[in-house]
């Protein structure tokens, strides 16, 4: 079965790299809005009996959701094998439950409305901290990168004598893991409890350590509040200023700035959002896993 892939727009860099490791072909659509506000989508390539695959990461999802909707409908009625959607950062995943008495699990209400007009769905880390698997929440065909090889990689290509560090005791089984695969200690921040407002926040080994550059790894950097306090704990240490390293650059408001100017050496991420950081190129694994999806459909 012929793929062809849709940059939906803002993705079109990433849709170039897996459309060159896939040997599939880009197709052109138009993608716009009435003067009136509602979204209009006309696809211009052949799509009848081709596996079409629509990339749209869905950061600030609420824009991008109608036109995805319709140009899986329109591929399909023109004809139209399956439509695949690769959605490099997965939103809605942190609402996976009723926080507050009136809510919605939205993470649900979401995998819902993208069950109904995708076939398929690959995406990267998503926030699955209180749901043991995507199919929980999406009732299609679905795959789960793992963005963990591809830093630990990064890592070993361009970092000398690193240690990662853990912001507190929940990040020791990621962080163990991409250490473990770069090849490199790893060291969690401890919290000290004094009294109730009085807690005292330590690096284990410090001395160990002192030489080496710190690297912060974490999935979501949307605040950046917690990696913006590791810093400043850091520093109290005497440490060197640290590497920081994201899988999703969401960044919310001035988060970016704001971590820069906490006196960090540098900020990496992964291309699932695209930003200023992206150091981390994902195409790669994410060309081969929607060959392999597409085999199985």
């Amino acid at each position: 079965m012929k793929t062809i892939l849709f940059s939906l727009p803002g993705n079109e860099k990433l849709t170039e790299l897996l459309a060159k490791k896939m040997d599939a072909e880009i197709g052109k659509a138009n993608v716009r809005k009435f003067p009136d506000g509602e979204s209009y989508t006309r696809i211009l390539s052949d799509v009848k009996d081709k596996c079409v695959v629509l990339v749209c990461t869905l950061h600030e999802p609420d824009e991008k959701l109608l036109p995805l909707y319709f140009l899986s409908h329109t591929a399909k009625s023109l004809g139209a094998m399956c439509t695949c959607l690769v959605a490099p950062y997965l939103a809605y995943m942190r609402q996976d439950k009723v926080f507050n008495e009136g809510e919605g699990v939205n993470s649900g209400f979401f995998g819902k409305l993208i069950s109904g007009f995708a076939d398929s769905i690959i995406t990267v880390d998503p926030h699955l901290h209180r749901i043991s698997s995507l199919g929980e929440v999406y009732q299609i065909p679905n795959k789960v990168i793992h963005a963990a090889d591809a830093i630990s990689e990064w890592i070993k290509k361009y970092m000398k004598n690193p240690v990662l560090i853990g912001p507190d005791l929940e990040s020791e089984q990621w962080v163990s893991e991409v250490a473990k695969n770069a090849g490199a200690p790893f060291t969690v921040l401890q919290k000290v409890r004094h009294g109730d407002r009085d807690v005292e926040v330590s690096v284990p080994d410090m001395d160990k350590y002192k030489n080496a550059t710190p690297i912060l790894v974490d999935d979501i950097i949307s605040t950046a509040r917690t990696m913006i306090e590791t810093v400043q704990h850091l520093k109290k240490a005497g440490m060197k200023p640290p590497i920081c390293v994201g899988i999703h650059a969401v960044f919310s408001g001035n988060a970016y700035q704001d971590l820069l100017d906490s006196g960090v050496e540098k900020i990496v991420t992964c291309n699932t959002i695209p930003h200023p950081s992206n150091g981390i190129d994902l195409s790669n694994i994410i060309a081969k896993e929607v060959k392999k999806l597409m085999h199985h459909i």
